[in-house]
């Protein structure tokens, strides 16, 4: 299925699960630019999040109806602890308002090809997503939204490119949170753009930044999109170049640089690389002409006018409280809100 975003405002004052509330007023994610950010700004890749939280949480928590909202919980355990530990300024949960963008399919058809659940001629393919997993999507975008957590989606986009977009316009440190390393691309020590990878369910976080990067790929966060479409990555359908592995890749991009110097590098025949080698990236031009567009997140999305300071109250308590009652999200709620109040 295909995950959606937007949404809107209110204000009131009210009591959820013992915890006093107070609503703040929040902007529509519909139309504008985004606004400026300052303090630490935390992005969410909310779909890889939930997916973890999904198969990290027992599927036996369920609704009082039996409904299974292992994710939903996860999820905000997740976030509670987020929050709890990194004390963000800025909070947004990042949505795939398009998982699979036509454009980038124009440029590489193969790409996520193979989890492809059913094809639509207008809109979004739909993904394949678990049977139990699908209807707690829409549970989520609610109660994210009755709480007052930014959510943002913009049609035509992955929420890679509008966590790339966030990054690249805020002005002060980023944190992305996603189990996706596409998004090591953006990691970049000068801004304080880092990423924290959940590495064990979702309770534990690899923090990456350059230096974790080149220790384990030998790229920074520039050359990481390079070493990705160089090597390839079944899991989205990117061929790569045959014979370029992750370790050749960074061994040519630690000799000439980046993917053009790489190009040049096939040119000039006094450059340091085997026959192999050359023949190989040669007859990959034609690939390796689209594939950056494709791998590299965009930065240039046409965010929504939206508030995107961490809510210290919900934006909905009545409408929360009957996600909370109809869905039983009992202390998991309960905990993200008393963290927010503090």
């Amino acid at each position: 299925m295909a995950r959606l975003t937007e949404d809107a405002s209110c204000a009131t004052c009210c009591t959820l699960g013992g915890v006093p509330v107070r609503v703040a007023g929040a902007l529509s994610a519909g139309c504008g630019m985004m606004r400026s950010v300052t303090g630490r700004l935390m992005l969410l890749d909310t779909a890889s999040l939930y997916f973890r939280a999904y198969f990290g949480v027992p599927e036996s928590v369920r609704a009082p109806d039996g409904t299974p909202v292992n994710a939903v919980r996860g999820l905000l355990d997740f976030i509670d602890r987020l929050i709890r530990d990194h004390r963000p300024d800025h909070l947004v949960a990042c949505m795939d308002a398009d998982w699979r963008p036509q454009w980038r399919v124009d440029l590489i058809p193969s790409y996520k090809a193979h989890r492809v659940a059913e094809e639509h001629e207008t809109g979004p393919d739909e993904e394949e997503v678990p049977d139990t997993l699908s209807p707690q999507v829409p549970v989520i975008e609610e109660v994210l939204d009755a709480v007052g957590i930014a959510r943002v989606g913009v049609a035509g986009y992955e929420a890679d490119d509008v966590i790339g977009t966030f990054t690249a316009r805020a002005r002060g440190p980023v944190d992305i949170v996603t189990g996706d390393r596409d998004l090591y691309q953006l990691v970049d020590d000068a801004r304080g753009v880092r990423v924290l990878y959940p590495v064990k369910g979702v309770g534990t976080l690899q923090i990456t930044d350059e230096a974790a990067l080149r220790e384990k790929y030998g790229v920074d966060g520039r050359g990481y999109a390079d070493l990705a479409l160089l090597r390839g990555d079944p899991s989205d359908g990117l061929p790569g170049v045959p014979g370029i592995g992750e370790k050749t890749a960074a061994k040519l991009l630690a000799e000439f640089g980046d993917l053009a110097g790489i190009l040049a590098a096939v040119d000039d025949r006094k450059a340091k690389l085997t026959p192999s080698q050359r023949t190989r990236l040669d007859e990959a031009r034609p690939y390796l002409a689209v594939a950056p567009k494709v791998v590299r997140v965009a930065d240039d999305v046409p965010l929504p006018d939206v508030g995107t300071e961490v809510p210290r109250a919900p934006r909905d308590p009545e409408g929360l409280r009957t996600l909370a009652d109809r869905w039983g999200l009992g202390g998991s709620l309960e905990r993200l809100l008393t963290t927010l109040t503090r």
